[in-house]
């Protein structure tokens, strides 16, 4: 098999290990998946500025993020508390009587809140910065000449992942036709964004302290 091909088979395997895991992403993403609202736009974003993220960080973003200082405590405290906002906006759906209605759950974003929270949730988690620009563009840069097709690889998993995450969740919906599944999803969401919060936030306080 061609060098290339190697490159680009082991940067969708990297790629893939670091994005298929429980996170505020993803969690969005399922969740605007079930209730089918604006999914074309939000998996297009997400995909369109991983892609964006990989090449930059192969390209050299990495060393630049990291000469400055403030950059990352900065993105960890504004990225905690809107984690931390959404996650208090899934509890109270969780808590809310009208959660336990399939209908009142499917009750969306407008487009403009669905692009600002896909929005934030991609850019405002120092972990895409430090996985996907710094982690992946230094295991590209291993396979020198190649690490382009290194990127296209991880680049074709991360479009791959949030289609189908985005438009797979749909096969969930017998599930969801139960109301009290909506709670129980938004228990877990609520849970997924408050742990997040608390990881950004304790990083944040880390370097100021440093």
């Amino acid at each position: 098999m061609p060098a290339q091909l190697l490159a680009a088979f082991a940067g969708l395997g990297f790629g893939l290990s670091l994005i298929v895991a429980i996170g505020a992403q993803n969690a969005f993403v399922l969740r605007q998946g079930l209730i089918r609202n604006h999914v074309l736009i939000i998996v297009t974003i997400c995909a369109v500025a991983d892609v964006a993220l990989i090449f930059a960080g192969i390209a050299g973003l990495g060393a630049l993020i990291t000469s400055i200082g403030w950059l990352l405590p900065a993105i960890e405290l504004i990225g905690g508390v809107f984690v931390a906002t959404y996650g208090v906006m899934a509890a109270k759906r969780a808590l809310s009587s009208e959660s336990l209605s399939p209908t009142a759950a499917t009750a969306g974003l407008t487009i403009a809140g669905a692009i600002t929270t896909t929005l934030a949730l991609t850019l405002l988690n120092p972990h895409v910065y430090l996985d996907t620009v710094l982690l992946l563009g230094s295991v590209a840069s291993t396979y020198g000449i190649n690490r382009w097709w290194f990127g296209l690889g991880a680049g074709i998993g991360s479009i791959a992942w949030f289609f189908s995450l985005g438009f797979g969740a749909r096969m969930l919906k017998p599930v969801f036709a139960k109301p009290i599944a909506w709670r129980i999803l938004d228990i877990a969401i609520a849970a997924v964004m408050f742990a997040i919060a608390a990881t950004l936030l304790v990083g944040f306080v880390q370097h100021v302290q440093q």
